[in-house]
């Protein structure tokens, strides 16, 4: 299930059975792009181009016209073969890398209709109606994605490692305190006065400048005590994900009956090499939560120097602290006058009837911007579009 696509394209090369697969492709790209690839409007253009010398009823023709145009580095490679999977999956004769024998049947409910084209669509035995849209079913995958990954198999938590992967989370950028030439409102001073020194003291053009554009810092604290076990792993993949987009500018850190810093580990370019290289380097996984006193020697240690100063700080725990909740909400008080935004990642929070009763939930609610689910892959993916928006 985890093994890469081969680079051979479709098995066979089986009609797309959508009135118009130009439409599709569109937003098969916009999807694409989503899950971090560089399937921008330009690339579109192109793969829309090609498919005008191509069959775009063809499934082979609409295969390579979108990865030889949609995809820029090798990276983009496995996100465009799943998620060219998950869209085309029950329409195609064979998948690339995928025998037809093994090809995932879809089911009889309907979730996605694709729009027509609208006029001028007909049918290839002469009737002049438009083409009913095809439902596309729902495949393994999207029912998968939707489930709690504390009670998938070993086999289905593999594939949503696979997926979870692919996520590409991403913040903003911020102003800085460095300015640069250019804009029409800050006026620069220095760079005035050395012009009219050049110019003999004669009065001249005020030069303008505008703030640096820096990229802003994206900070995870997990919890990796025992009763975060079933989600602190996936969690942790989510992050090498985060890293993966932005070595330098994010940050991550364990926090359990100590902290521990993991960003290094996480830089390691395989997913699996760079969860085994972290998981040597927790102590104290599955064991005690002390969040108060690791959040305070984050804050000590890295968050007052400068790491959580204005950045979107993630911290991903069930609120279950066995040490003094009032020293937690003190530091969560400090955390929040620091950061650009706090989220707070539950597990439970997308279960019927939650309700944050825990001590350490409770006493840091106050100082969340936000709370969310991260349960599932749907709510992972919720999560990775949030700090997008932050």
């Amino acid at each position: 299930m985890n093994a890469r696509p081969s680079a051979a394209g479709p098995s066979a090369a089986g009609p797309l059975a959508e009135p118009d697969p130009l439409v599709a492709l569109t937003g098969f790209a916009r999807a694409l792009r989503g899950a971090g690839a560089a399937a921008d409007a330009s690339r579109v253009a192109t793969a829309v181009q090609a498919l005008t010398h191509l069959d775009p009823t063809s499934a082979a023709d609409v295969y390579w016209a979108g990865r030889l145009a949609l995809c820029a580095e090798p990276d983009d490679l496995p996100r465009y073969d799943a998620l060219f999977d998950e869209w085309f999956r029950g329409r195609l004769d064979g998948l690339p890398g995928q025998a037809a024998a093994g090809a995932v049947a879809p089911s009889s409910r309907a979730v996605r209709v694709w729009p027509s084209s609208g006029a001028g669509t007909a049918r290839d035995d002469g009737d002049d109606s438009p083409a009913d849209p095809l439902p596309v079913g729902a495949s393994d995958v999207e029912l998968l994605r939707r489930r709690d990954v504390a009670d998938l198999s070993p086999a289905e938590r593999a594939e949503i490692d696979r997926l979870v992967g692919l996520l590409a989370p991403r913040v903003g950028s911020r102003p800085s305190r460095r300015r640069r030439p250019g804009g029409n409102r800050g006026l620069d001073p220095r760079r005035t006065v050395r012009a009219m020194l050049r110019d003999g003291g004669e009065p001249g053009e005020l030069v303008r400048a505008r703030p640096r554009v820096r990229p802003r810092r994206l900070v995870f604290l997990v919890d990796v005590s025992g009763s975060m076990s079933p989600y602190a792993d996936v969690m942790l993949r989510f992050a090498h994900a985060a890293v993966r987009v932005a070595p330098f500018a994010t940050e991550v850190f364990t926090c359990g009956t100590r902290l521990t810093r993991l960003t290094r580990p996480l830089r390691l370019r395989d997913a699996g090499e760079a969860l085994r290289a972290a998981g040597e380097a927790i102590p104290d996984w599955s064991g005690g939560t002390r969040l108060g006193e690791s959040l305070r020697a984050f804050l000590d240690l890295w968050g007052q120097r400068g790491t959580a100063r204005q950045a979107v700080v993630v911290i991903v725990s069930d609120g279950w602290e066995r040490g003094d909740v009032t020293l937690l909400a003190e530091q969560m008080a400090r955390l929040a006058r620091l950061a650009h935004r706090v989220l707070w990642v539950n597990p439970h929070t997308g279960r019927d009837g939650f309700t944050p009763t825990a001590a350490g939930m409770s006493a840091a609610l106050p100082h969340v911007d936000d709370l969310l689910a991260g349960h599932t892959f749907q709510a992972l993916r919720g999560l990775a579009e949030v700090i997008s928006d932050a």
